[in-house]
């Protein structure tokens, strides 16, 4: 249902809608490569859907975790996403979990999110290492905060081409 209403809404605003899953599996930072990887090929070919487009996917992917930094599978994911669309204008992807353990429901990042990180002294690939997307997106800027939500239907994950 979450899906769907993003899909109608989307669609009112005069985007082109795409849902991609709904059933994303396997680990975040490959999945957000992947993610970062469809919106290059809107970027460059208009595929799978042309501008302005909305490609949706829900789904709960993983995190292997080693340590105890703080962050979870949708700022990953999103985290990931920022390198491989580094670079590319008007594009945009946003990760939001229904049902995290923290005060943020995730995050959300453009084309230009590693540089505005690198220029305040931020290094995405030792967040991603590190597992630390949560104090990523807290230093260098990106959460979505929303409190607890009191529910858990799916994670979603939206990438805007404009």
């Amino acid at each position: 249902m979450a899906i769907t209403q993003v899909a109608q809404k989307a669609q009112a605003l005069g985007l082109r809608p795409l849902v991609l899953t709904s059933t994303l599996q396997g680990e975040a930072a490959e999945s957000g490569k992947f993610l970062g990887a469809i919106a290059q090929e809107v970027h460059r070919f208009g595929q799978p859907v042309r501008r302005p487009a909305c490609l949706i996917v829900g789904g709960e992917p993983t995190v292997t975790m080693a340590g105890k930094r703080k962050g979870g599978r949708v700022q990953e994911l999103v985290l990931s996403a920022a390198k491989t669309i580094a670079g590319v204008p008007k594009v945009y992807v946003a990760g939001i979990g229904t049902d995290g353990p923290t005060d943020v429901a995730g995050a959300v990042v453009d084309g230009q999110t590693v540089s505005r990180a690198h220029k305040l002294g931020y290094n995405v690939d030792e967040a991603l290492y590190h597992h630390d997307s949560y104090r990523f997106f807290q230093k260098a800027g990106g959460h979505l905060v929303t409190g607890p939500t009191g529910t858990n239907v799916n994670d979603l994950y939206v990438l805007l081409a404009l």
